[in-house]
């Protein structure tokens, strides 16, 4: 099986190839990475029609290298994402955190929702069924750590903020690149802890083998 990986953050393919690496060792990933549409997010502040026609775009680009499946990992473009699946049907399209969400769903009635992408935080709460509460919370910092290098110092800044979650049932690393820091945060917040890359490939093995 092939399977394209989008990308938005150069920082979301190391914990999304580990986690195929670890759940579904025997797919064949292709990356495709354009890190100007977070960037072009964070300027406009907010979704526009011009950014659905570039989703667009790449969605038939991965469909026509062959991809068996296409996977989203930026979470913060949900609708975009949406419009891609509907085109590209009946070829299984997933947004980054809808295994997620529905693994979240599932376990707990209070989500703390942590990000380090602000704009993550205005579009994924919609994401969830009405019937969960969900915490929203901003990892203040620990992008621009991650922009530098300075991985610990994400996943400290990361781990500091899920204290405020502690009253959640669970916590939801809203980012791709979040994923290495989730023992940290389950050990500071004393919470369960899921993450979007292993949550999404449990759900493509299981849609496609």
């Amino acid at each position: 099986m092939r399977i394209t990986l989008v990308h938005a953050l150069k920082h979301s393919i190391a914990p999304i190839e580990a986690s195929f690496a670890k759940l579904w060792p025997g797919a064949r990933l292709m990356n495709l990475l354009d890190d100007s549409l977070s960037a072009d997010l964070a300027r406009d502040g907010g979704l526009s029609d011009a950014m659905t026609e570039r989703f667009l775009a790449l969605g038939r680009y991965a469909a026509g290298t062959g991809s068996d499946a296409i996977l989203f990992t930026c979470s913060a473009f949900g609708p975009c994402i949406e419009t891609v699946a509907r085109a590209q049907a009946p070829m299984p399209v997933l947004k980054p955190n809808e295994a997620m969400v529905e693994q979240a769903a599932a376990r707990g009635r209070t989500v703390g929702l942590l990000a380090t992408f602000a704009p993550t935080l205005a579009s994924m709460p919609q994401e969830f069924p009405a019937s969960v509460k969900i915490v929203p919370k901003l990892a203040e910092g620990a992008l621009a750590a991650l922009d530098r290098g300075d991985r610990a110092g994400h996943d400290r800044l990361v781990a500091e903020a899920s204290r405020d979650l502690r009253d959640c049932d669970l916590i939801a690393l809203a980012q791709y690149s979040m994923a290495p820091a989730a023992a940290l945060v389950s050990e500071t917040a004393g919470r369960p802890v899921l993450t979007t890359p292993d949550s999404a490939v449990t759900k493509l093995k299981q849609m496609l083998l």
